[in-house]
């Protein structure tokens, strides 16, 4: 399958403070210990797959400076995150499954953390760091659960999972677009990619003298496949490139990346920084596929079967690599043991020696053995990815097995429309499958998933929205996160523009008693258009109201006491034929206290 770890010295770690470190959230001085402390630049690329990289064998794609981290980097050849979008974020900011956060799928209200969650940022905050986060997040839009929320103390971000998508700024299309810049909106100049690198460079000069930690989140290669034409125009007309504007974002980001490595050496912080280039699923554009699960058919997937969102190791195997020079972390070396996106955070702590407090219950476990060259001291002996609901959520509610792969250094037991078993050191590509000769290893293997389902269902339920919350005095609510028992609800502009006639519940938790002004929208404010519909009404806590729509309206507003806790919000405007759809966006906002 892969070259069996390459022997690496045991390398002694330098240490990283010469005296007991001092953990504390103020920043008013910089001890000489917190000065020596490694700093940490975490960045992660969207819908890149492992074979969107020169150095991992793509025969068209030019990725000069990621090839040249690829070779003075420490790289993971067997590492896996979860098949999409939000799971990995999720899985990567807390060192837990997915589905232990809450935050499982990429939409219909299940993209939220559970409150009680802890995550890097906190991990590092708490330690003494400045917190960074700059790019996509997609963990949730509102209180209490956006990156100011989470521990990070200076944020640039875009809402929802996508540039463009319904709960991003309306009318941002990857250029010269509108962010949130902790807490307000503000316009930006340039290509998305380009000012997420910029506001990322800035964090670092900001806090050049003291320990931070960036997490420096792409949207980009997502689509829509938006990009600089001169970025794309190597790839146009070739014949064996799938997408042209996919190639020629990643072409853009490995020319920021590059930026960013000079900038950490002009600034002399390249020597103690611990730098890391991953990406969140398998590719989306690299290549195209017969469905989810097939080879490619056209274009390059480094020899493995499946793209986003499938179970099969194209779906979810990813690049990782790590730099570190002064933690001896470097010399182009590889190692092929199974590790995963859960062990980020522990992996991080034991690099940083921060302790991690038992609230954090993490799933994953430190790479730092591995990373030793202490192989045998490496705890993980299998792992488990589910995709629960599958594609478009069409098995909800989740269950057990299904769109679930157990894996192993040598096997993979997918459980994907059947059950399969693979042996990935012969057999890369999982085109045999060889469940019948091995009845013995299918059997272990389906033994392990239990304790994994045992694990994350009890902590598969609603995650709230709060209204009412000092943090975020207006709520504004979009059909992205209505909790749908099947299916994903309107989540971009290209269904809602359609009206579709379906609405959904948000979870809502109200966190202060009192008289709220609700607004029913069809788009959002900013867009400024009139609702469609002729009657309005709304549910919430018990309590039913109803208004007729004034033609040429934007919002149709309404006043209504609420009392503190969990709820439903249900919305519905109604057409002259008594068909209705809900408000994509309601606007909720905190009057008079009770």
């Amino acid at each position: 399958m892969r070259d069996r770890i390459l022997s690496i010295k045991a390398t002694s770690f330098l240490t990283v403070a010469t005296s007991v470190l001092v953990f504390s959230t103020g920043f008013n001085s910089v001890t000489k210990a917190e000065a020596v402390r490694p700093n940490v630049i975490l960045v992660m690329t969207d819908d890149q797959g492992y074979g969107d990289l020169g150095c991992h064998g793509n025969p068209i794609l030019k990725t000069p400076e990621l090839d040249k981290m690829y070779s003075e980097s420490v790289r993971f050849t067997d590492f896996h995150v979860s098949p999409f979008c939000t799971p990995t974020r999720a899985a990567l900011m807390t060192g837990n499954h997915p589905a232990v956060t809450g935050a499982y799928r990429t939409s219909s209200g299940r993209t939220l953390m559970h409150p009680d969650e802890k995550t890097l940022a906190h991990l590092f905050a708490d330690a003494g760091y400045t917190t960074g986060m700059v790019g996509k997040w997609h963990l949730g839009d509102n209180a209490p659960h956006r990156p100011q929320d989470r521990g990070f103390q200076d944020v640039v971000w875009h809402r929802a999972g996508g540039v463009g998508q319904a709960p991003d700024y309306w009318g941002n299309d990857y250029f010269d677009d509108t962010y949130e810049r902790n807490g307000a909106f503000e316009k930006f100049e340039g290509y998305c990619t380009d000012v997420w690198f910029r506001e990322g460079i800035r964090f670092v000069e900001e806090n050049k003298d003291k320990p931070f930690f960036l997490y420096l989140a792409l949207n980009a290669p997502h689509g829509p496949y938006f990009v600089p034409k001169e970025w794309a125009k190597p790839y146009m007309g070739n014949k064996e490139v799938s997408n042209a504007n996919f190639y020629g974002m990643i072409a853009n980001i490995d020319y920021n990346f590059g930026i960013l490595r000079e900038r950490l050496k002009e600034l002399d912080l390249d020597e103690n920084t611990i730098l890391i280039f991953m990406t969140d699923n398998g590719t989306a554009g690299g290549a195209k596929f017969k469905g989810l699960d097939s080879e490619p058919i056209v274009g390059y997937n480094a020899g493995m079967r499946g793209k986003k969102s499938s179970v099969y190791d194209g779906g979810h195997r990813v690049p990782f690599f790590i730099y570190w020079p002064k933690g001896g972390l470097m010399g182009g070396k590889e190692i092929d043991t199974l590790t995963a996106h859960i062990d980020v955070l522990p992996t991080l702590a034991d690099l940083c020696e921060i302790p991690v407090a038992e609230e954090y219950d993490e799933d994953g476990v430190s790479l730092k053995p591995l990373l030793d060259g202490a192989t045998e001291e490496f705890e993980r002996k299998h792992h488990v990815l589910q995709y629960h609901g599958g594609a478009g959520g069409t098995a909800m509610p989740p269950g057990p097995l299904a769109f679930s792969v157990v894996l192993t250094d040598k096997w993979r037991l997918v459980n994907s429309g059947g059950q399969y078993l693979f042996d990935v050191e012969a057999d890369p590509a999982q085109s045999k499958d060889v469940a019948a000769e091995h009845p013995e290893e299918v059997e272990r293997l389906r033994a392990l998933y239990d304790p994994f389902w045992e694990r994350v269902s009890p902590r598969m339920t609603p995650v709230r929205i709060d209204l009412g919350n000092p943090a975020e005095p207006k709520t504004v609510l979009s059909s992205q996160d209505w909790y749908m028992a099947k299916g994903n609800p309107p989540w971009n502009f290209g269904s809602i523009k359609k009206l579709p006639k379906v609405t959904g519940p948000w979870m809502v938790e109200v966190k202060t008693a009192g008289r709220y002004k609700i607004t029913l929208r069809q788009w959002p404010a900013e867009a400024n258009k009139p609702v469609k519909a002729v009657r309005a009404k709304l549910e919430i806590a018990g309590k039913t109201m109803e208004s007729a729509v004034n033609p040429g309206t934007t919002g149709v507003e309404f006043e209504i006491d609420l009392p503190a806790g969990p709820s439903e919000l249900l919305t519905y405007l109604y057409t002259e034929n008594g068909k209705a759809g809900g408000a994509y966006f309601t606007d909720v906002e905190l009057i008079s206290k009770k």
